[in-house]
Formats: C-alpha cells, structure tokens, sequence
C-alpha cells in the first residue's frame, strides 16, 4: 500500500507540474515572472520611457507590452529594450499613444 501511494503522489506531481497549451509549468511560470522583471527594469532604467505608464506580461517567454506612451518613438523603443533581454522570444507590441 506504501509503495502504491507513493507511486500515485509521483504521477500526481509530474502532471501538477508539466504545462499544457494553455497553462504554463511552475518553471515556465518562473521563467515568465523572471523575464517580466527584466523588461521592466530595462523599461525603468531608460529615461526616454515612461516605465510606469507601461504594463508588462510574459507568457512563455513572449513579452506583452500594454499601456500608454507619448510617442510613436517611445512605443518603438520600448519594444526594442524588451526584445533584447535574455528569454524573450517575442513581443508583442499594444501601447497606445497618448493624445
């Protein structure tokens, strides 16, 4: 009976932890929150970006930038600082710009 609980809290684990098209694995979770952080302080650290005005989010290392920005040059360049941290694969790009 011991043997066959522990076998089950296995199995139960690997499927708690494996992710699906739709959910991320605690790693990629992670992962995510890791290269938020990063595009963040990249946002922050640039001058010519208003880093509170922009929300970011990962989603298996596909960045999304959501927000407002002043201008078509600072939308550019925030998607520029994003796309080179390490563990982006993409971004995706919805700042609006303020009128």
């Amino acid at each position: 009976m011991n043997r066959f609980l522990r076998i089950m809290f296995v199995m139960l684990l690997a499927v708690s932890c494996s992710s699906t098209g739709k959910s991320e694995s605690t790693g990629q979770y992670i992962d995510s929150a890791a290269v938020t952080a990063k595009v963040k302080t990249k946002l922050v650290q640039h001058k010519d970006v208003s880093a509170l005005d922009i929300s970011v989010e990962t989603y298996k290392g596909v960045v999304l930038l959501s927000g407002f920005v002043k201008t078509e040059q600072e939308k550019e360049l925030a998607e520029e600082l994003a796309e080179k941290v390490s563990g982006v694969k993409d971004v995706k790009n919805e700042l609006k710009i303020r009128e």
